[in-house]
């Protein structure tokens, strides 16, 4: 009787193996470092990178993780991988390390298009992960799409969004480490005088916006700005007509965005800012005042996607305007990914292999 109980309470208690590939990167130390924050049920966390990165050191709450070559990692132990080494390799390796029946939720574009690829912000489309199974894999969305649809959600349940016009303005570590390293030291050469040099941005980033983000395509658009009228019809409703302009501002961490909504029924600005402040993952911060609003100063190292300046749009029947930040690397990417691996094991539709074992 009491070795049965024993062997009930372990488990209980079990964990799950977690790997991280791309765990030197921004987005895989934020994984990291939210997985521990979350007290996700881990039994064991294992960083895995590029063959060069082995043997570096990451940090997993008061551990020490020492890095793992992706290219000969053996993964069939392992329960759920989160894949943030971008798109060429998630192309290559996702699809084998989803047939060691090891669950992959990439940061990348890679998957994110493939109709059999559930492609999930938690806040808003949770019901679509069970379509998992068909191929082991779920996308996360673009960082700019991400906090966008988690302020749209509530507004499009209640008053049918029709149309959307959004300018982004999106911090330098959406674009990685290298672009961080190269504002730092565009800003650092203008105040000592020093030659600035634009390696990573097309054009000076430092003191400067630019109004390109990923490359240009045939109607004059760029990757960025049609990833997120793919993404938000993906995620949200087919239906609904989205125009962006994506622009990257000299911003360490955080991104911000001016969004105008056009919608089929009336809205006003204060039935939907009561509506936000009641809805999953978004923060109202909204005084008509000096500084009575958010800006990805105060975003950075937070969760929430923040709602502020929510106004009425006198130029169409019914619009309103809002302002959205977010934290790019953890709403944006590393949140939300662990926020897909606790929907799986909260709705039970994984179990650790040790235990089904």
């Amino acid at each position: 009787m009491r070795a049965a109980a024993m062997r009930r309470r372990v488990e209980t208690i079990m964990g799950f193996r977690v790997a991280v590939v791309g765990a030197t990167g921004n987005v895989g130390r934020e994984m990291l470092d939210i997985l521990a924050e979350r007290r996700f049920p881990v039994d064991e966390v294992i960083a895995v990178a590029s063959s060069r990165s082995i043997g570096t050191e990451v940090s997993f709450g008061d551990k020490t993780l020492k890095c793992k070559s992706l290219e000969n990692y053996d993964f069939s132990g392992v329960d759920i991988c989160l894949m943030s080494a971008g798109g060429a390799i998630s192309k290559e390796y996702s699809p084998r390390i989803a047939a060691q029946h090891c669950v992959v939720i990439d940061n990348s574009s890679a998957w994110r298009y493939e109709s059999d690829v559930p492609l999930i912000v938690p806040e808003v489309n949770a019901d679509a992960i069970i379509g998992f199974s068909k191929r082991n894999i779920i996308a996360n969305p673009n960082c700019s799409t991400a906090q966008l649809v988690v302020a749209l959600k509530p507004l499009h349940d209640k008053a049918k969004i029709l149309r959307v016009v959004v300018s982004t303005y999106q911090s330098v570590s959406g674009a990685g480490k290298e672009a961080m390293d190269e504002l730092f030291a565009q800003t650092r050469a203008i105040f000592v005088s020093d030659p600035v040099q634009s390696n990573k941005f097309p054009k000076r980033m430092a003191f400067n916006v630019i109004p390109q983000i990923d490359v240009f395509m045939e109607d004059g658009s760029t990757k960025e700005e049609w990833k997120m009228m793919v993404e938000v019809k993906k995620i949200l409703d087919p239906k609904i007509k989205l125009s962006a302009t994506c622009v990257r501002v000299p911003v360490f961490i955080g991104h911000s965005e001016a969004v105008n909504i056009e919608f089929e029924n009336p809205i006003s600005a204060d039935e939907a800012r009561d509506i936000l402040r009641e809805a999953p993952g978004c923060l109202v911060i909204d005084k008509r005042e000096p500084g009575g609003y958010i800006t990805p100063h105060e975003a950075a190292g937070e969760d929430a996607t923040y709602i502020s300046r929510i106004r009425e749009d006198p130029t169409v029947e019914n619009g309103l305007i809002l302002w959205c930040v977010a934290d790019n690397l953890r709403k944006g990417a590393a949140l939300n990914a662990v926020q897909i691996a606790e929907t799986l094991i909260n709705r039970k539709l994984i179990v650790p292999k040790q235990k089904a074992a």
